[in-house]
């Protein structure tokens, strides 16, 4: 019974915290979309492919998915069926929300804090630092948003001035290569690759 009421406390937060995206405060907004993550993370008898769940489906709502793959895929996306960007885009927002997972694995209550740091108005961009604290110091992220038809997307994640979709271009186009930038055999590599990293996220 206990672990049934805390799976409903757990749904309940997670509803009244869709509420605050009605702000227009891009840092508010991001600020919720994180506690989403560490919430499911906090919650000791969430199962981890109901945290994994989580997680995906954040990266699907709230990530700039298409325009990032179409970019990491490079020229390769040029020459894929339409079918193929779309298995590709799917393949390619698994992959994204399976890397934070892993990277979420070492989770331990960590406490942070945002800031906005530099809006580019011309372009609707708005970068917000997130400063993440621990024992031995802190860690400086940068996320990049964009709003687009009256809502905000992700559209890059800076670690130590080191760009997230630079670095999976960089990872992908090598991969490309090895398939002479052959995106629908890419997407076999991909899947699998998911599939494994599913397996070891929900065990």
């Amino acid at each position: 019974m206990m672990y049934y009421i805390k799976i409903i406390k757990f749904i309940f937060i997670i509803f009244f915290s869709n509420i605050i995206l009605a702000n227009d405060d891009p840092s508010i907004w991001l600020k919720n979309e994180i506690d989403k993550i560490l919430i499911a993370y906090q919650n000791n008898d969430l199962p981890n492919e109901n945290r994994f769940l989580m997680i995906e489906q954040t990266i699907n709502n709230n990530f700039a998915g298409t325009g990032i793959a179409k970019f990491v895929a490079g020229n390769a996306w040029k020459k894929a069926s339409k079918e193929t960007k779309k298995n590709y885009i799917k393949n390619f927002k698994r992959h994204l929300a399976l890397n934070i997972a892993s990277m979420m694995q070492g989770y331990s209550n960590q406490k942070y804090q945002l800031s906005t740091s530099k809006t580019d108005k011309k372009n609707n961009i708005t970068l917000i630092d997130m400063e993440i604290f621990s024992d031995t110091g802190s860690v400086l992220v940068t996320w990049r948003v964009k709003k687009s038809k009256e809502r905000y997307f992700v559209i890059d994640l800076i670690v130590a001035d080191i760009s997230l979709v630079v670095t999976k271009r960089s990872e992908f186009n090598s991969m490309l290569k090895n398939v002479d930038n052959n995106l629908k055999k890419f997407n076999e590599i991909l899947l699998n690759q998911n599939n494994e990293s599913y397996k070891k996220i929900i065990n």
